[in-house]
């Protein structure tokens, strides 16, 4: 038997053949009942049916609402305002680059520190162990 039928029935085998393994004392260690329904799945572990289940896309709109809700909360805004209504605001501004106020100072330290760790590594390494 082909299709759809022979790939059930063979992964109805592989379902039970890692329930009997996990049964022998070399296999316990090994989570292979844990894992047994997910053997001859072809498809991505989040892939959902489009017409019998949560697409993707509706869990990714119900978070973005419920973090929107979450601000507005926290910046004391009113209930049920209309997505019209919503501004947002973004504010970027150029921070500088390089080190400032001392900063040289403490990244020298840390690269002076890191060279003297892998220094003394390497020796550690060349006098074997012991």
């Amino acid at each position: 038997m082909g299709g759809a039928h022979g790939r059930d029935r063979t992964r109805r085998h592989m379902i039970y053949a890692c329930f009997g393994l996990g049964d022998l004392p070399g296999y316990r260690d090994v989570p292979l009942r844990r894992w047994a329904h997910m053997l001859g799945y072809g498809g991505h572990f989040s892939t959902r049916s489009r017409r019998y289940s949560v697409t993707l896309d509706a869990l990714r709109r119900v978070r973005a609402d419920h973090r929107a809700e979450e601000v507005r909360r926290a910046l004391g805004l009113p209930e049920g305002a209309e997505e019209r209504e919503k501004v947002v605001v973004q504010r970027w501004r150029y921070g500088g680059s390089g080190h400032r106020h001392g900063e040289l100072f403490w990244a020298e330290l840390t690269r002076q520190r890191i060279a003297a760790a892998r220094r003394i590594a390497r020796e550690r390494e060349q006098l074997g162990p012991g």
